[in-house]
């Protein structure tokens, strides 16, 4: 019985490739995916401009500042119009604190990103300065 376990197939004997070697062949894809991630430019050091790093928090206070602007035209309609006086008085304060939310949102993002660049810069200086004491 135990010979018949040792017994190799005859397509298995290194001359002959199975599906399955082909599939164990090394694969430059992996090598594709880091180079193409998201979190290269944490890696990288190319330095962004101004307008790359506060993008996201100037459209949010854009886009909110614009729907906190049509929630007060909104809400004073239901002053100086009577017709769908209740609809105008439901939906002002609803486009009022939305706006208001993005607005605030924006606002805080900005420091934000302004300690997490101070941060790296910091680091990055502290690494320059190990890698100058260490590496000699």
């Amino acid at each position: 019985m135990s010979s018949a376990m040792e017994a190799h197939p005859k397509g298995l004997d290194g001359s002959e490739k199975s599906p399955e070697a082909k599939d164990l062949l090394p694969s430059h894809t992996a090598s594709t995916l880091c180079i193409s991630s998201r979190s290269e430019s944490v890696w990288t050091s190319a330095p962004r401009s101004k307008w790359e790093i506060y993008q996201k928090p100037i459209v949010v206070v854009s886009v909110g500042g614009a729907i906190f602007l049509f929630g007060v035209v909104v809400t004073s309609l239901s002053c100086f119009i009577e017709a769908n006086k209740v609809v105008y008085k439901m939906c002002g304060p609803a486009f009022l604190s939305l706006g208001l939310m993005l607005l605030v949102c924006g606002f805080v993002w900005i420091p934000v990103i302004r300690k997490k660049q101070r941060l790296r810069q910091k680091s990055r200086f502290l690494q320059s300065i190990k890698s100058f004491f260490f590496n000699r």
